[in-house]
């Protein structure tokens, strides 16, 4: 019989994994090399084939450099679906709809048109993924040694949602001034068509309020994103292995390994978009209105403007979310990093269970 408590702890936990029930654990099959499957979406590295210790100083630098290259990389390389998301945003009587926003886009500013705003993108997101990246490694440690061994199994997608959302709110106030530079370039024609216009211009007309009266709307928009990014990530790649791949995950090949990684990443980036959706319509109406603050804007948009633009930004969200975690798996493993396997349940935590002799 399992002590009632900690039973009742572990059923009742509303954020508990995936997959988890109180039953006694078999040793996980050791694969080819006596390694242990590991859940991590490219191929593993062994645990004595790593180039810096877990948690060092170097460790959360490259972890932060795999942030640069996935978030400024990707969001550069979408740059033309997203001009043409933000105007569906603000200007939804002149662009119709995806296909027309396109059209009249290229009739009006031809093919280099589509590009306006890759620099401030680039530099904005990449920062971005620095801080979203690197200190989700940062806080994913800290709070598991604030939580001890036992609760942070216990409670381990609790501390993933925690992590990500504190990575995420120093992650915007790096992203903002780029954030804000880039939609009053691409939805203000005219206003400038390039980084070095636009900056001191915007800096002269407003200050540097210009550049961060957006942030709250971004806290709104990516706290919720990256919460759902990962803990939603992490959810699907266990179900994909679960009831879609017909072999183990110990027995897919690193090609196969990395389709169902970017298969997860797509299906994490549908809810991302679709939870984020009305902040980003808020963030892009408030940085092409001067004096405007989220509230005015929202109640200017109504419930139904809040989602204009939904399917351009799924489009984009989810290819986004699907290389994002490709890439940045990529550098971990280019880089031999330390890669811990799946979390396991503590000895102690077993012996109170009853679940050993």
């Amino acid at each position: 019989m399992y002590p009632t408590s900690l039973t009742q702890l572990a059923r009742a936990n509303p954020f508990s994994a995936p997959l988890f029930s109180l039953q006694k654990l078999e040793e996980p099959q050791q694969s080819l090399g006596g390694q242990r499957p590991r859940r991590l979406a490219a191929a593993a590295t062994s645990d004595e084939d790593v180039s810096c210790e877990f948690g060092s100083s170097k460790y959360y630098a490259l972890c932060g450099f795999g942030g640069i290259l996935s978030c400024g990389l990707t969001h550069t390389a979408v740059v033309p679906l997203d001009l043409v998301k933000c105007r569906l945003q603000v200007n939804p009587d002149k662009y119709k709809s995806i296909g027309n926003g396109f059209a009249v886009t290229v009739r009006e500013d031809g093919m280099r048109g589509l590009a306006k705003g890759w620099a401030p993108t680039f530099i904005g997101y990449s920062m971005q993924g620095l801080c979203k990246f690197g200190f989700y490694e940062v806080f994913k440690i800290f709070y598991s040694d604030l939580l001890g061994e036992e609760n942070t199994y216990l409670w381990r997608t609790s501390l993933y949602l925690a992590a990500s959302a504190s990575a995420e709110f120093f992650a915007d106030i790096a992203l903002s001034p780029m954030e804000a530079v880039k939609v009053r370039i691409q939805t203000q024609p005219g206003y400038a068509n390039t980084l070095r216009q636009a900056v001191p211009k915007m800096f002269a007309e407003e200050g540097l309020w210009a550049f961060y009266k957006g942030v709250v709307p971004l806290w709104m928009r990516q706290i919720p994103y990256t919460m759902m990014k990962f803990a939603c990530f992490e959810r699907t790649v266990e179900l994909l292995y679960k009831y879609v791949v017909p072999k183990p995950r110990s027995e897919c090949s690193k090609s196969e390994q990395l389709v169902v990684t970017f298969v997860a990443g797509y299906i994490a980036g549908v809810f991302c978009a679709i939870v984020s959706h009305p902040a980003d319509s808020v963030v892009s109406v408030l940085n092409k209105e001067k004096g405007s603050t989220a509230a005015q804007v929202l109640k200017k948009l109504g419930p139904k403007g809040v989602w204009k633009g939904l399917v351009a930004r799924i489009i984009m969200i989810g290819t986004l979310t699907a290389l994002q975690w490709f890439i940045y798996d990529s550098v971990k493993v280019y880089f031999r990093l330390p890669r811990p396997p799946p979390p396991e349940m503590p000895e102690s935590l077993k012996k109170k269970l009853g679940l050993t002799e």
